[in-house]
């Protein structure tokens, strides 16, 4: 893709990436079955495979990280229960209401530092309940937690959680979306995670550059419901395996590369710093920049080829992916301080940004 004379950096997300010809080739020869019938052999490996990974005895293919949060919040949590989650998190912020809308479910949240739910902030919210009040049924945590800038929940304060909640008789899922980033940046394995929570969801669209799709990891016992409510919720699919092959090929080709991301990132966030802009040390592919008129920064960033947002009207953030390589946030790095500098003083009209 191009805007004007330059090859777009695109930082957006790490959702903007695109199978490439290795992928496309396992998706055309991929064998297919109609899933709904369970007779998609190459949805099932996809599945198996995940779930031994993980550390699971069950696991479900669904389109997309969304439906996957929210199946499981409907297992651990009924209509009318309450379920604990920190205030920035996805499945509030990002996923239209969807525990109220479709669950009944109520939330109730916490602020935590860095998006990080620890064992003692929990331990002054969550409620008994008794026939007068209403009692906390499940923890949801986020890994990495994306509007914290990618932060990554240290194993140690999971194990924290999970000793709390299991005393408690409370249930965790864990929306796992970029946790292949959190074991990229911490060296920890799949089933130390898993061991970790009830439920987990896993997407492959991100850093693993799928084209799209999700995995539920769960008891296997809750698997016959678990199909009921992603059909209900409309994620019946037939022929998926050409979908889920590109998720075994993600497997098989780019998480050990992952780290790169997170290199990448380090190089963004230095350099901005560099050029004077506060920016969140980033733990792995989120580089989170405080700037006066982010919309502005963003709009005068295209006209340069370099796509990114702005979470909030100070706020600038940048995504690397898989699509996005060493020469490209290179780029992006010298376009951003070229203009993050012309909006902060106020210039106008000036030289392209990149070759100010």
């Amino acid at each position: 893709m191009t805007i004007g004379n330059f090859e777009t950096a695109d930082l957006r997300s790490d959702t903007v990436t695109r199978p490439g010809p290795g992928m496309r080739a396992a998706m055309a020869a991929a064998e297919v079955g109609d899933d709904l019938f369970g007779e998609d052999p190459t949805v099932r490996a996809l599945e198996d495979r995940l779930a031994g990974l993980f550390g699971f005895s069950g696991a479900l293919f669904t389109p997309s990280g969304v439906m996957a949060n929210q199946i499981a919040l409907q297992l651990l949590v009924g209509p009318g229960e309450e379920l604990v989650c920190d205030a920035e998190a996805h499945v509030l912020a990002h996923e239209e209401a969807s525990p109220a809308r479709y669950g009944g479910i109520q939330t109730r949240t916490v602020s935590a530092e860095r998006g990080v739910i620890t064992a003692e902030l929990l331990a002054g919210v969550v409620r008994r309940g008794n026939p007068y009040t209403l009692g906390t049924r499940a923890v949801e945590v986020e890994q990495t937690h994306t509007r914290a800038g990618g932060t990554v929940h240290p194993l140690e304060t999971l194990r924290a959680v999970r000793e709390l909640t299991a005393g408690a008789g409370l249930a965790v899922h864990m929306d796992g979306a970029r946790i292949w980033n959190a074991m990229a940046a911490t060296g920890t394995s799949a089933r130390e995670y898993g061991e970790t929570a009830d439920s987990l969801s896993v997407c492959l669209s991100k850093g693993l550059g799928a084209p799209v799709g999700s995995v539920l990891l769960l008891p296997v016992e809750q698997l016959s419901r678990a199909r009921k409510l992603r059909h209900g919720l409309g994620g019946g699919m037939r022929q998926s395996g050409i979908l889920a092959a590109a998720g075994l090929y993600a497997l098989d080709h780019h998480v050990e590369r992952i780290a790169e991301d997170h290199a990448h990132a380090e190089m963004l966030a230095a350099g901005l710093t560099d050029a004077g802009f506060t920016v969140r040390p980033p733990e792995t592919n989120i580089v989170i920049v405080e700037v006066a008129r982010a919309d502005e920064v963003v709009a005068r960033a295209v006209q340069e080829g370099v796509l990114v947002t702005a979470p909030g009207p100070e706020t600038v953030r940048l995504v690397t992916h898989l699509d996005a390589g060493q020469k490209a946030c290179r780029r992006a790095l010298d376009v951003l301080a070229a203009v993050m500098t012309d909006v902060v003083t106020g210039v106008r009209n000036t030289a392209p940004a990149g070759h100010l």
